[in-house]
């Protein structure tokens, strides 16, 4: 393994590998709740800054990709990544050197925070206070992730923390009420991690990690799971009927049959295979997308109806 470490070293990386390094597949989990929130404040009749909307997306996917990386390099330091887990596996494929990656997630690290401090020079203080948190809750994941705090971590992260810092950059104040889009988007989120975890269960065993999935045990852990996938459309359904929620929001069920057959797919794994979720989170993470996509195409169409 170490002479494809170095070989890999010494004839140099074409783009396209640097590319796969930060996972762009991934990037949907963190730009869709920045979208989503835009378009529902749109809905709202707020007056957005789009150029500072934007500026909120890019480093949000700035901060996404350090964390990528930065969890692949710890991933492969406590031996969690093998040749028989799933997943990309840049560092243990000899792709890259472990120093490679982890010298990039330190420079991606750099680049997202001049981004964000740049955004806060020019918005304010409650921005550095968010785009603080989510660094530290960024560099902390591959710890919270190995003493079962992941799926907290993301949920953070990846919805709560953008949704309130997107609304202050676009509009100069912090509505609270983004919320109610950053919770069912972020649980579908937090579902692509959970379903991840589940069927990495033994291999992250072996690696002397415990994950939230391996927490609660395996029935436990797949009620979690289709609560996570299955929720968000309660929540949306209510809210609509409540008129919190536009009632071209309802659009959104039509991915409903695409989060009952994740969730299935997971109660079947509860007969101890887990080939049976292999690629469920790429099935999440589409759920996740088409569900975001929906829910962002209601907000507009609802403003000009």
């Amino acid at each position: 393994m170490k002479k494809k470490h170095k070989k890999a070293a010494h004839r140099g990386h074409r783009f396209s590998d640097w590319v796969i390094a930060v996972r762009p597949w991934s990037f949907p989990a963190s730009a869709m709740p920045i979208i989503v929130t835009l378009a529902y404040l749109f809905w709202k009749g707020a007056a957005i800054n789009w150029l500072y909307g934007a500026w909120a997306l890019v480093g949000m996917m700035l901060f996404h990709m350090t964390g990528n990386t930065w969890s692949d390099y710890f991933d492969f330091k406590k031996k969690v990544d093998a040749n028989d887990t799933f997943g990309a596996k840049t560092i243990t494929t000899g792709m890259f050197e472990a120093r490679e990656i982890r010298n990039l997630a330190i420079g991606l690290l750099i680049i997202s925070v001049a981004c964000g401090l740049g955004l806060f020079a020019v918005t304010g203080l409650p921005l550095l206070w968010i785009g603080l948190a989510g660094m530290v809750l960024t560099l902390l994941y591959p710890l919270m992730k190995f003493n079962a705090l992941g799926d907290l971590d993301i949920l953070l992260t990846f919805a709560f923390l953008p949704t309130l810092g997107a609304s202050y950059a676009a509009t100069g104040v912090i509505d609270w009420s983004v919320l109610y889009v950053a919770l069912p988007v972020g649980l579908i989120t937090d579902g692509i991690l959970h379903s991840n975890n589940t069927r990495d269960t033994h291999t992250d065993k072996r690696a002397g990690i415990k994950t939230m999935a391996m927490a609660l045990g395996a029935k436990a852990s797949a009620i979690l799971y289709g609560f996570e996938v299955l929720f968000p459309f309660v929540w949306v359904g209510v809210l609509s009927i409540l008129g919190i929620f536009p009632l071209t929001t309802i659009i959104i069920f039509l991915t409903l049959a695409v989060a009952i057959g994740c969730s299935q797919t997971m109660m079947k794994s509860l007969n101890g295979d887990l080939r049976i979720i292999a690629d469920l989170d790429v099935r999440t993470a589409n759920l996740q997308l088409m569900f975001s996509l929906l829910l962002t195409v209601a907000f507009v169409v609802a403003k000009f109806i």
